[in-house]
């Protein structure tokens, strides 16, 4: 986990162990996103307001979101946002690779990234990148949009071993801002590597983050 080659809250590279668990292969869409805000009768996301973004951009992953709106999908289906330990693995696999489809620089075919703010055709349909996919299959995890996690944001957490355990690391107990992880549709490719942190403020709503929920693995008999 983490790099000696990016920014100096990804340092140092560091081995960590997670108890097995799911990731959602996609990013949650407006289409479902919609499915919790008329089953809670919660607010909907800014760009629900014209009543066509969930119809008509069904299969786009919903943003502005912020990490409450998120978090509380996640529960209403039984799972949770996943650790941002787990969301790293997902993407890198177990051979530290750069990118989630390995070392060599994006491209249009792995990711959508390097584009200019804009309206929802900015945002690509889930799952249109296959070249891009993780070791596991995973989708869009490099580009289109960040992706909220469950950890409060620390620069220093991985200096220290105190700080960061070596088993199922959770992030500090607690912040005042919420790790995003992944880059978006704005970003150059420098965002886009597998380790790359930044952090948000988990009560504001922006039109490059959304989400994807985890669970834990059942454990076996």
């Amino acid at each position: 986990m983490g790099s000696d080659k990016g920014d100096e809250d990804e340092a140092p590279t560091h081995r960590v162990y997670l108890n097995a668990f799911y990731i959602d292969k996609f990013e949650v869409t407006n289409g479902r996103f919609a499915k919790y805000v008329e089953a809670i009768q919660s607010e909907p996301p800014w760009g629900f307001t014209d009543k066509e973004t969930p119809v008509i951009h069904a299969e786009r992953p919903v943003r502005w979101v912020n990490w409450m709106d998120a978090m509380g999908y996640c529960l209403w289906l039984g799972k949770r946002l996943p650790a941002e330990a787990e969301w790293e693995k997902a993407a890198r696999g177990t051979d530290e690779r750069t990118y989630p489809w390995g070392n060599d620089p994006p491209t249009p075919v792995h990711a959508v990234y390097g584009l200019k703010e804009g309206g929802a055709e900015t945002v690509s349909v889930i799952g249109n990148h296959h070249m891009g996919q993780s070791p596991y299959g995973v989708q869009d995890l490099a580009g289109n949009l960040y992706e909220w996690v469950m950890d409060w944001y620390a620069e220093d957490f991985y200096s220290s071993f105190i700080n960061s355990p070596a088993i199922n690391p959770r992030g500090p107990s607690e912040g005042t801002a919420k790790v995003q992880r992944g880059g978006s549709y704005i970003n150059t490719p420098y965002r886009l590597r597998s380790s790359f942190r930044t952090k948000g403020d988990p009560t504001e709503q922006d039109p490059n983050v959304g989400f994807r929920c985890a669970q834990d693995a059942p454990r076996q008999p």
